[in-house]
């Protein structure tokens, strides 16, 4: 420890005369001690004594970053002894005196690059970020934010709440009383029936949606603003593993230069490659349809084109799904199974082992789809959702030795840095990263705090939660059953699993007829739980938790020891007792 008798010794030492800061800064590279100006200044050194700046080792920073610090050194690693890991990276030449115009550049204004760009600012770093939304190939463009906010999470989550609402109308509100009259009431018996459909307008429910997305990109741009980060509505393409040349979209050039670089630019929909693929819009697109989508054809069984199918079915559109092999690849096979069945039983029309071979205009503006098998039929839209590739084509890879997978456009990276150390990649665009936004936002997070604040800190990219929102959720984490056995053998695994009827689906004859399930994957030799799948209302929220439990390393007994909350769906998983092995049903026993 060092003491001072006064602040202005204090500062004298700190910042003014002996200059210590700067040269922790200027040594450790990390910029946020360049700011500091309070008590205490905090550090970790390879002895003792500590006060000689070549020696220390990490910059820690003032009185909450201390207390934060220690929260982290004193929490337990997870059952069995802790594996946390740090992340080594090569070298990348940084140092706080360069002479470029940024510490970081950030090509990609989605959640990812706008996470890192905010943390790195808030860390002491002069950072920018580029984003320009090039049109999708039907022309849809949009504001700062990324796919999530604009075309992807938002608004999908959005139309799912709509599908919802429209579905409760029609199976749920009138045998719980809802609109139901005492005349109504007197000449049915006592008995309820379903409602007819809602009459819905696409009209009203795009032009909602889009104003927040707009307002949403309104916020981030000011969010931006307040946090320092210079934003750049251009795109950029690099000249050098320092230099991006910037275009507006009036065609001005520019340079920019950096020390160091993100690429965020997420991905884009992968088109149809069939006669005539130019007539499909995609996920890009749908969100924004001026006109009413009419009769669908989804294309694809991704979960994009399940999740789309899903709410334009519910709020009242004739669906069809053209489907190559199986549902929802990599996910768990039974789930996914489960997932069809519903969704057949709730109008949706499934086209199996074919794809369009050509789409062509007819007289009257409509699509017609020619499919692999010779059948045909006639659409208003045709949406394309067969998978995503890498935004990296016109970003000029090459000319900094950087070179994407073939097959999708992504670049590969260890530790988020790829082949040319100054230059990293988080989000979508990276090969192998699960395509979530709250992965490539805990990503940036992480990735800026190792380059601008000390931390050795890698991403985590094991047992990350996800939900599929189909009609009916899929909450998922950890292994699928197929994956688990293919590591740890059959006799490796046990499964327990439970069918169950949501209470709030109980006085409703339709969705009495569903029924929720939850499935634990289980090695047998430790207890520990490998995977956890929930289909049933609220799938993500249910999810969460058991996502942090699973994290932590927990064990199947951890969880049926826990005390459910009753009457919920999540109470079910800690009620899990039957296993598949058993033959025994999993049907549930009731209350």
């Amino acid at each position: 420890a060092h003491e001072f008798g006064s602040r202005d010794e204090y500062r004298q030492w700190l910042i003014h005369e002996t200059k210590f800061r700067d040269d922790v800064a200027k040594l450790n590279g990390n910029l946020r001690a360049s700011k500091h100006a309070s008590s205490p200044f905090c550090w970790l050194a390879g002895t003792a004594d500590g006060c000689d700046a070549a020696d220390i080792t990490e910059f820690i920073g003032g009185c909450d970053d201390t207390l934060d610090w220690c929260r982290k050194f004193a929490t337990p690693g997870p059952k069995g002894g802790d594996d946390r890991k740090e992340a080594t990276m090569v070298p990348d030449g940084h140092s706080s005196d360069h002479k470029h115009d940024y510490d970081l550049l950030i090509l990609g204004g989605g959640s990812g690059g706008l996470a890192a760009s905010k943390e790195a600012a808030a860390l002491g770093a002069k950072v920018a970020v580029l984003d320009y939304v090039k049109p999708s190939p039907a022309g849809s463009t949009w504001g700062l934010g990324g796919t999530c906010v604009n075309v992807g999470c938002i608004p999908k989550k959005l139309m799912h709440n709509a599908a919802l609402l429209s579905e409760g109308y029609k199976h749920d509100l009138p045998h719980y009383g809802v609109g139901v009259t005492k005349e109504a009431f007197d000449a049915n018996y006592g008995m309820s029936s379903d409602n007819e459909a809602a009459v819905q307008s696409w009209e009203m429910l795009r032009s909602n949606v889009q104003n927040h997305v707009k307002g949403l990109n309104f916020k981030y741009r000011v969010d931006l603003r307040e946090k320092e980060v210079k934003y750049l509505n251009r795109l950029g393409t690099f000249v050098d593993a320092h230099t991006v040349e910037t275009v507006d979209k009036k065609g001005n050039k520019d340079t920019v230069t950096f020390s160091r670089c993100i690429i965020a630019v997420g991905g884009r929909p992968t088109p149809l490659t069939c006669e005539g693929g130019d007539l499909a819009v995609s996920s890009d697109d749908i969100f924004s349809l001026e006109a009413d989508p009419g009769k669908v054809l989804c294309v694809g069984a991704s979960y994009i084109s399940l999740e789309c199918a899903g709410f334009l079915n519910g709020i009242g559109k004739d669906v069809e799904v053209a489907v190559r092999s199986i549902l929802l690849r990599g996910f768990d096979r039974e789930c996914a199974g489960l997932i069809g069945d519903y969704m057949k039983a709730e109008g949706v029309k499934f086209r199996e082992g074919v794809v369009p071979s050509k789409l062509e205009k007819t007289e009257e503006g409509r699509i017609r789809a020619t499919f692999s098998d010779g059948s045909s039929d006639v659409y208003d839209t045709v949406l394309a959702a067969i998978g995503r590739s890498g935004d990296t084509s016109k970003l000029g890879l090459d000319k900094v030795g950087i070179v994407p997978n073939p097959k999708n456009g992504k670049i590969t990276a260890k530790f988020e840095q790829t082949s040319t150390p100054n230059v990293y990649v988080i989000g979508d665009v990276m090969d192998g990263c699960p395509e979530l936004t709250p992965v490539a936002i805990h990503a940036g997070r992480q990735l800026s705090r190792r380059l601008f604040g000390g931390s050795t800190e890698p991403m985590d990219y094991r047992n990350v939660c996800t939900t599929v929102f189909t009609p009916v959720e899929y909450g998922t984490v950890g292994y699928s059953e197929d994956d688990a056995v293919a590591e740890f053998g059959k006799d490796g695994v046990e499964v327990y699993h439970k069918f169950f009827v949501p209470l709030e689906w109980s006085i409703s004859p339709t969705r009495g007829k569903h029924q929720g399930f939850t499935k634990a994957i289980v090695e047998k030799n430790t207890g520990k739980l490998l995977g956890l799948h929930y289909l049933g209302p609220n799938a993500g929220e249910v999810m969460q938790g058991y996502g942090t439990a699973i994290k932590l390393g927990c064990t199947f007994d951890d969880i049926t020891s826990t005390v459910g909350i009753h009457p919920t769906t999540a109470e079910e998983i800690t009620t899990l007792s039957v296993t598949k092995s058993s033959g025994a049903s999993a049907a549930a026993s009731g209350c």
